[in-house]
């Protein structure tokens, strides 16, 4: 069991679907896809701490620092860094993914096993002219370099702030094959490996040259990966009250990042 903080915090959360939470009961903002079970706001009552959560299924860092985010439904969403209080003790960052456009490239990919060539492939491969795509050094550098710069703009904005880059649970276990809601060959598995690879790689990157703390949930996630025994990612849903989760944390999930975040705050880790 965490230990409460003694005084309140005001914290606020910056993210993609990872910390947004699609898929987990309660839904408090349809369009950005954000539970109210997720990390930010189980971290926040860990913590007793005044939330503040920012994050928006879909963020990528540009829609973070300085670029509105239109939702499917139409809603625009304000760059994030704008609704960060400059009384935040805490901030906590998790973005990247869809810069590497890690969830396009399994929703797509999934999507093209269920239905070939079918309406639901072609919007999630819209992004992806030739296919799951295969990060190279630029396109590590350019998410490490958005992530410093949130870093950056965040101690600007905050200046008490602490700051900490948190990256994504493990997906897919390194030794997991083929099976019901894990619609993928052996090597699209190495494809999406080598794109997890290269997310780790820019936060690590961000980390060391921001000075933020990185708490690195891929490593204890490890052993909860889709395919393990107690998995903390949702599997592939074609179901439409379940599609939003596929491939992202479930309840489970979320309060292991939660815990672990905990943990680093308060020195119990």
């Amino acid at each position: 069991m965490i230990a409460r903080m003694v005084a309140s915090l005001s914290y606020a959360a910056l993210g993609s679907s990872f910390a947004s939470g699609p898929g987990i009961e309660p839904v408090v903002d349809r369009h950005a896809m954000r539970s109210g079970d997720n990390y930010p706001h189980r971290l926040a009552r860990l913590l007793d701490a005044d939330l503040t959560d920012l994050s928006v299924s879909g963020a990528t860092t540009a829609t973070i620092l300085d670029q509105p985010q239109a939702t499917i439904w139409g809603t625009e969403f304000p760059p994030q860094l704008d609704g960060v209080p400059e009384r935040a003790d805490l901030v906590t960052v998790t973005a990247g993914g869809n810069d590497l456009r890690y969830m396009g490239a399994l929703l797509f990919t999934a999507w093209n096993h269920l239905q070939p060539g079918g309406p639901m492939a072609r919007l999630m491969g819209a992004d992806l002219p030739d296919g799951v795509p295969r990060p190279g050094d630029e396109d590590i550098e350019r998410t490490a370099d958005g992530l410093t710069r949130i870093v950056s703009r965040v101690r600007a904005r905050a200046p008490r702030s602490r700051v900490l880059l948190v990256d994504y649970l493990t997906i897919l276990a390194d030794d997991v094959t083929p099976r019901p809601g894990i619609p993928f060959s052996a090597a699209e598995f190495e494809e999406f490996r080598l794109i997890r690879a290269a997310l780790e790689t820019a936060y690590e990157l961000a980390a060391q040259r921001s000075g933020a703390e990185l708490v690195a949930v891929s490593r204890i996630s490890r052993d909860h990966a889709l395919g393990s025994a107690e998995p903390w990612i949702l599997p592939f849903s074609a179901d439409p009250t379940g599609a939003a989760g596929s491939f992202h944390p479930n309840a489970e999930g979320m309060a292991a990042v939660a815990d672990e975040i905990a943990r680093h705050v308060t020195g119990q880790g």
